[in-house]
């Protein structure tokens, strides 16, 4: 409006994200798709039977580093993943060296924390990787090696709410009772995840027909970890009405939140109903990445920039006198 002013503080926080490149920002996100595909991929190696494929670590086979003739369709596929590793170590790098040399690491202390926190965290999981080859697929080691990519994925989403935001100070942006009933709701989300992934070390995917289960009961598994789903969804739902009911900043990451869930709880009947079909249960183990993910942005989207409230208190006098 003619006559209004705005403060150099709003000024500043209006800017503060669009002096992140581009480059940084494709890159990013590409770090987070490409996290996600890790997960279908090793998903997919395990559900075929492919995980011994490549029976030794690093290398495929004791005398060489890529699949030989001898060897089957499932060192193809065990293979496979192992590049994936590296696309996803060489896209986390990119990141990193962006962050350097775009001088963002110095400005945005958080955004380099948490980039070096994936580079750092592919170079584990590679180790982990090769450690359940080791192991001849230990059911406990698959199960750590998943939930450690699901972990990556979560600070690859935090790493683009981040950056999408000016840094700085954050504020809290909803009731607190609000914010303790999110981290109450990720907690049983969390408790969902590790059931899950001890029913399906007990199930019949191991990944290798030799391999070993972790001995529970797999039946009684499946209703014990159905019931923190259920749990999750109720609290969720009550997240997302209290949210919009209030127009809460974390409404619409709460929709994407309980989308998913709705998508996974139907995914998770049907595979439960139809003998654990390989398919539905990779899509199963995705889609709770992709929860975790969306829990994340939520969980970060309670919070505001310090900034932003300075900013509004700032304008308010100036907004007013040009009312008037």
């Amino acid at each position: 409006m003619p006559g209004t002013t705005v403060s150099p503080t709003t000024r500043s926080m209006r800017g503060a994200t669009s002096r992140i490149p581009g480059s940084l920002r494709g890159w990013a996100w590409a770090s987070f798709v490409s996290q996600a595909l890790i997960i279908a991929t090793g998903g997919a190696v395990r559900l075929t039977g492919s995980g011994l494929g490549c029976p030794s670590w690093p290398t495929c086979t004791p005398e060489s580093l890529i699949p030989t003739e001898e060897l089957t369709w499932h060192s193809m596929i065990e293979f496979g993943n192992r590049l994936m590793t590296g696309v996803v170590g060489i896209i986390a790098l990119v990141v990193i060296i962006l962050l350097v040399r775009t001088g963002v690491a110095r400005a945005r202390r958080d955004l380099w924390v948490l980039g070096v926190i994936v580079g750092s965290g592919v170079i584990a999981q590679a180790l982990v990787g090769g450690v359940t080859v080791w192991t001849g697929l230990n059911p406990f080691i698959v199960g750590f090696h998943y939930v450690s990519s699901l972990l990556l994925v979560c600070v690859c989403a935090a790493f683009i709410v981040r950056m999408n935001e000016p840094g700085g100070a954050r504020t809290l942006a909803v009731p607190r009772w609000y914010a303790g009933l999110t981290h109450f709701t990720t907690f049983v989300l969390a408790v969902s995840i590790a059931f899950g992934v001890l029913t399906t070390g007990a199930g019949p995917h191991s990944g290798d027909v030799e391999s070993g289960r972790n001995g529970f009961d797999a039946a009684l598994l499946e209703h014990v970890h159905a019931w923190p789903g259920y749990a999750l969804l109720v609290l969720t739902i009550v997240l997302v009405t209290v949210a919009s009911a209030s127009d809460l900043r974390t409404r619409n990451w709460g929709i994407a939140l309980l989308a998913i869930q709705l998508v996974q709880v139907a995914v998770g009947l049907y595979q439960a109903r139809n003998g654990l079909p390989p398919l539905a249960v990779g899509v199963h183990m995705v889609l709770a990445a992709l929860t975790a993910g969306a829990m994340t942005v939520f969980i970060l989207r309670m919070k505001r920039p310090a900034d932003a409230v300075a900013g509004a208190d700032a304008d308010a006098p100036a907004s007013v006198s040009a009312s008037a």
